[in-house]
């Protein structure tokens, strides 16, 4: 597949929810100053989940992340240093595409 590499450099998009535009823009500001991501987007919108027991209507903003897979890890602990959730969303996908775009993604969080 085009963009493929070893599970350690693969490329994957990172989703995180956050409290409010506020808390994402720190959040994705200190991973793109860490060099943890190459960049990512902010996006507005109204989350309906099950917590505790109770079913929740919260507006939120969701964090997509652009990174390499040997990165998640400390992106994932980071972002709970940081995060108001007491269990926040951070999930990945891998991602296969232009392959070079893909490569700015692994040079940009080369670090």
């Amino acid at each position: 597949m085009a963009g493929k590499r070893s599970e350690s450099g693969q490329v994957i998009l990172v989703y995180i929810t956050c409290r409010n535009r506020r808390e994402a823009e720190k959040i994705a500001g200190v991973l793109l100053r860490e060099r943890l991501i190459a960049c990512a987007n902010l996006f507005e919108v109204f989350s309906l989940f099950s917590w505790k027991g109770r079913n929740k209507r919260v507006a939120e903003v969701v964090v997509i992340a652009k990174t390499c897979r040997s990165k998640f890890p400390l992106l994932r602990c980071r972002v709970r240093e940081l995060h108001s959730y007491m269990l926040p969303a951070i999930v990945f996908w891998a991602l296969d595409g232009d392959t070079e775009y893909l490569q700015w993604v692994r040079q940009e969080t080369d670090g």
